[in-house]
């Protein structure tokens, strides 16, 4: 038998639609069931691709003992986290104001109110390693709500005004100043693993946010951090060598054995790293990576309306890792005796094995130091075992569709053409801002999720954010004023909906959303940039196209909002560190006089694209000269090129060459 989750549209709750458990999703019917039976909620958040959510499906919910006591006793709620960021944000900060900790599966116990009175992550049905039994817990939870009511109900009024307190962002007057950028990048030197790269012990996360910041404002010696960080986690088996991609992190200092799960949001993110990397050093290796990464977005995450997918699961047949991993023996076999010794001699796979059950994760870090195979050979031996690879049953995937994620997604495409000048990935960059205003774009509102045709849920600050953000991408990379246009209309209504007039910075909800306890105002920068970053690195950038002097002053705002926040933990806020960075930096306009279509002209723009970093201002049209320039230019050669700081022009330059010694 079904329950309540039998109609959602998410991935994340269909998987458990068929539990004991009488599941509901998080609306008005289960509200308010709670308040009519004074039970309390049981909410349980996690996402489709969550290896432990799966975990404790197994075990806890389709157990007809843990189902038995939540259903006599709790009212259930299940919520997946990337449709509801903002019950996950709110509810997170609960559990590990709780329990010192947090993650997923996610699990809290709320009054009929809302307001958290328990929490923690996975539990299993039975005490198990030091772990409380699901069961126990549960009926000892049910026992003190019906004895000591008024207590927990205290605790919890205690526990929510405490939360209101920890999230509040008092009004700062000035921005956080350089000093913070150098601290920054101090605390990050003292965390750098030299052997292995990365930040900080094991499990290693990507942090693409370090290594952008470290290219636009570091050391040469800063730079070799960031450089060995991106080299490590694309030898290790973090990377996939056949598919292309990234999995969410390693469990191990030396990014070799991944968690295996392949997310959007990442592999976006990673893509324009990887692209500024190129874009410093004109290594050929760092284009090789992004453009792998962009071709596994549009091979395996596109959906056929346009936008992309949000991730591939860990598990594949219920196995970790299992479409993934391979032994010497089935390599032999898709490769052929001869090609398959030497793909296993140079990717690791040994007969001990690197993983589970004696299997090997593909990694290069033989390649990198005892064997290797010509550039050709290697890219058709990686091709002939994906190909075989493909046959095997596929991670199940969340084929949603997330507004924010997108617009990360549209950023790496348009970036893509921009350094590499591959048409594809501005022809997919297209489709993809097509497919959201066509889908998500509802009587000038943004919507966040889509699926099978279906839009739903009002959009929060980072959907708008990243949005407006992928579109100036988009226009910088095609010049066409069509999407630097819905921008401008993105980012008045998310100054409209979300900003504080009164302190700065933006909330993450509108003020009339009555399912919350309080609005919150993201800050810190996690897996992506928070709203605030997000927000702020698209209204500074999108003031500096269009003159827009109150999208400066917004984005200014919410700088000056966490600038205290900057300065005492400089880590967590990378993002918005990086977003003060290009704020402390005056713009740079290139304007290129002559016809847009011609091949001289085009050179000069791929050079602009190849050696310029996001974030400056970019400009071509025929017949167009700065008129900052008194200078003007009466030959019949050309095409000229104007670079531009502030009200400063260098003269005009008539090469490829000459432009890029302007601009390096």
């Amino acid at each position: 038998m079904s329950n309540h989750l039998a109609g959602s549209l998410s991935p994340y709750l269909l998987q458990h639609a068929h539990n004991p458990v009488d599941w509901f999703p998080w609306g008005g019917e289960a509200l308010a069931k709670a308040r009519a039976e004074q039970k309390p909620i049981f909410l349980s958040i996690g996402y489709s691709a969550c290896h432990w959510c799966h975990v404790m499906e197994r075990e806890s919910f389709e157990n007809p003992a843990v189902a038995e006591v939540l259903n006599a006793h709790f009212v259930s709620i299940k919520v997946d986290r990337e449709e509801r960021p903002d019950l996950d944000d709110l509810y997170m900060d609960a559990v590990q104001a709780m329990t010192g900790r947090g993650g997923w599966p996610m699990s809290v116990w709320l009054t009929p109110d809302l307001e958290p009175f328990y929490g923690g992550t996975y539990f299993p049905p039975e005490p198990r390693g030091g772990m409380p039994g699901f069961v126990p817990l549960l009926r000892r939870i049910a026992e003190v709500w019906r004895e000591d009511r008024a207590g927990v109900v205290g605790q919890a009024a205690n526990l929510a005004a405490e939360l209101r307190r920890q999230a509040a962002v008092d009004a700062g007057a000035e921005l956080p100043g350089e000093a913070a950028l150098d601290e920054a990048l101090a605390q990050l030197r003292a965390a750098f693993d030299p052997r292995w790269g990365g930040f900080g012990p094991a499990p290693k996360f990507p942090q693409s946010m370090a290594v952008e910041l470290i290219l636009a404002r570091g050391t040469a010696e800063d730079r070799a951090m960031a450089l060995r960080t991106l080299d490590a986690m694309w030898e290790g088996g973090m990377y996939d060598h056949l598919g292309g991609g990234f999995a969410r992190y390693s469990v191990d200092g030396q990014w070799l054995v991944p968690h295996f799960e392949k997310m959007l949001y990442d592999n976006a993110q990673l893509a324009c790293a990887y692209l500024a990397a190129f874009q410093a050093t004109g290594e050929p290796r760092y284009a090789q990576v992004a453009r792998e990464t962009l071709d596994y977005l549009l091979r395996d995450l596109r959906d056929p309306a346009g936008g992309f997918h949000s991730s591939e699961d860990a598990d594949s047949e219920g196995e970790e890792g299992k479409f993934y991993v391979f032994t010497p023996a089935e390599v032999r076999e898709a490769l052929g005796e001869a090609d398959g010794a030497r793909f296993c001699a140079v990717f690791g796979i040994t007969d001990g094995g690197t993983f589970e059950h004696g299997k090997s994760v593909v990694h290069r870090f033989s390649c990198a130091r005892e064997a290797s195979l010509p550039e050709k050979e290697d890219q058709l031996l990686r091709e002939r075992l994906r190909h075989w690879r493909d046959r095997r049953v596929r991670p199940g995937k969340d084929d949603k569709v997330l507004a924010s994620w997108n617009g990360l997604a549209l950023s790496a495409l348009a970036r893509g053409f921009q350094v590499l000048g591959e048409a594809r990935y501005l022809e997919a960059a297209r489709d993809c801002a097509s497919f959201l205003r066509r889908e998500l774009w509802r009587d000038g509102h943004l919507l966040r999720v889509w699926r099978q045709g279906q839009a739903h849920t009002p959009g929060f600050l980072e959907d708008s954010a990243a949005v407006v953000e992928g579109l100036v991408d988009l226009y910088e990379a095609g010049f066409d004023p069509a999407w630097l246009r819905w921008a401008e209309s993105l980012a008045e209504g998310l100054m409209a909906r979300f900003l504080d007039q009164v302190d700065g910075g933006f909330f993450s909800t509108e003020a009339d959303q009555a399912d919350l306890l309080f609005r919150l105002k993201p800050g810190f920068d996690n897996a992506i940039p928070g709203g605030n970053t997000l927000a702020a690195r698209a209204l500074l950038r999108l003031s500096r196209h269009l003159q827009r002097e109150d999208f400066r002053l917004a984005a200014e705002g919410a700088l000056r909002c966490f600038a205290p926040w900057m300065r005492r933990a400089p880590r967590a806020f990378l993002g918005m560190l990086g977003v003060f960075d290009l704020a402390l930096r005056e713009p740079v306009e290139v304007a290129i006089s002559g016809n847009p279509r011609s091949s001289a002209v085009q050179a000069m723009l791929a050079e602009v694209h190849r050696r310029h970093l996001p974030g400056r201002v970019l400009s071509v049209s025929e017949d167009q000269l700065l008129p900052l320039h008194e200078e003007r230019a009466t030959s019949s050669e050309g095409p000229f090129a104007f670079v531009c700081r502030g009200r400063t022009c260098a003269r005009p330059v008539t090469s490829p060459v000459e432009l890029a010694s302007l601009l390096h």
